[in-house]
C-alpha cells in the first residue's frame, strides 16, 4: 500500500483546526466517502484523511467537491462522473482500481450511492474483485429522520417522487400500505403541489418538511399533511434542499381510504358512465384506472346504476 504520488514531493495530508496532518495509508480499492451536506464541521477526520490518501477523488461535481477540497488544504486530483459522462469514464475507472489504485467516490452531499450515479460504479467494482470500503458519516435521510419527530423503527426511502401530478399520484398509491416512515426528496418548486397529493392519496397523516439541514438557515415543519399543504399552498415556494417526511399508515387507514375511494366513484357516477367516472377518479387519486373500473363497475351494479 501506497499514498498517493499527486504532490510529487510531501506526502499528502490535509488541514483541520489549523494544523497540518499527514494522512494515513489507505489500501487499494474504492473508498464510499461520505461528506457534509452543508455543514463543513461535520466531516469526520478518516474522511479527511481518506481524501487525502486516494490517487483521486471521483465527484459528481467537481465544483461542489473542489471547495470542500479546498477548505481542508487536500490536493487531491478530482475526477467528474455524473450521470451524462458514467457509460464512458465508469471502465477507465474500473481498469485503474483493478490495476491496484486507491480511488474515493464522493458525492455532492451525504453518503454516495443515495440518490447519485454511484451505485453501478460499485456493482462493477465488485464484480471485478476489488474492495469497496465504506467511510460513513453526513446523510440527510437520517439527519432529517432523527428530527422530525415521526417512527424511526422502520422507514423506507423513495427519493423523489416523479415531478408530473398523475405519475406522482399513481407512485403514491402504492406506497400508500408501506408500514413505516416515508421519506423523500423534493424540489422547493413542487413541494406544495406534492404536499396536496400526498393529502389526497395518503389522508390527512403526521408529516414533516425539513429544509436545508445544519445549514444556517436550517428548519424543520412539523404537522399534518392538511396542515402544511395549506401553509405552503399560500407561500411563495421554500428555498434550499427539502426532505418530506410522512408518518406509516395508521390502523384503520386501509378501510378509511376504501370508503374515501367509495365515495369518490359514487360521486363521479352520478354524473359520468362508469368507464369516464373510472377516469376521472383514477386521475384525481392516482389509483390504477384498472382497479378503479372494476370497482365502479360493482359499485354501479350495487347501486343498480
Amino acid at each position: 500500500m501506497a499514498l498517493n504520488d499527486h504532490s510529487g514531493i510531501a506526502p499528502a495530508g490535509y488541514t483541520a483546526f489549523g494544523l497540518r496532518a499527514e494522512a494515513e495509508r489507505i489500501e487499494p480499492g474504492l473508498h464510499v466517502v461520505a461528506t457534509p451536506i452543508g455543514n463543513l464541521k461535520d466531516i469526520s477526520f478518516r474522511a479527511l484523511s481518506t481524501l487525502a490518501a486516494a490517487a483521486a477523488v471521483i465527484a459528481e461535481d467537481t465544483r461542489v467537491t473542489k471547495t470542500l477540497l479546498a477548505h481542508y488544504g487536500i490536493a487531491t486530483p478530482l475526477v467528474a462522473y455524473h450521470e451524462h459522462n458514467a457509460k464512458v469514464i465508469r471502465p477507465h475507472l474500473v481498469a485503474r482500481l483493478e490495476a491496484g489504485a486507491a480511488l474515493a467516490l464522493v458525492s455532492d452531499a451525504g453518503t454516495p450511492l443515495v440518490s447519485d450515479p454511484g451505485f453501478k460504479l460499485v456493482q462493477e467494482a465488485l464484480e471485478k474483485g476489488v474492495k469497496v470500503t465504506a467511510v460513513p458519516g453526513p446523510s440527510a435521510v437520517l439527519a432529517a429522520l432523527v428530527v422530525a419527530g415521526l417512527p424511526t423503527d422502520r422507514f423506507f426511502f423513495e427519493g423523489f417522487l416523479p415531478h408530473k401530478g398523475g405519475a406522482r399520484r399513481a407512485r403514491l398509491a402504492e406506497l400508500a400500505a408501506v408500514p413505516g416512515t416515508l421519506v423523500l426528496f423534493e424540489s422547493p418548486r413542487r413541494l406544495a403541489e406534492a404536499l396536496a397529493d400526498c393529502l389526497a392519496v395518503l389522508g390527512d397523516r403526521d408529516a414533516a418538511v425539513a429544509r436545508e439541514l445544519t445549514k444556517l438557515y436550517e428548519s424543520v415543519r412539523r404537522g399534518t399533511l392538511g396542515e402544511l399543504a395549506e401553509a405552503l399552498a399560500r407561500e411563495e415556494a421554500p428555498r434550499g434542499e427539502i426532505v418530506l417526511l410522512i408518518a406509516p399508515p395508521r390502523e384503520g387507514d386501509a378501510e378509511m381510504a376504501r370508503a374515501e375511494l367509495d365515495a369518490k366513484i359514487d360521486a363521479a357516477l352520478a354524473a359520468h358512465s362508469v368507464k369516464d367516472a373510472a377516469s376521472v377518479v383514477a386521475a384525481a387519486t392516482g389509483q390504477p384506472r384498472r382497479q378503479v373500473y372494476a370497482r365502479a363497475l360493482q359499485l354501479a351494479a350495487e347501486r343498480g346504476k
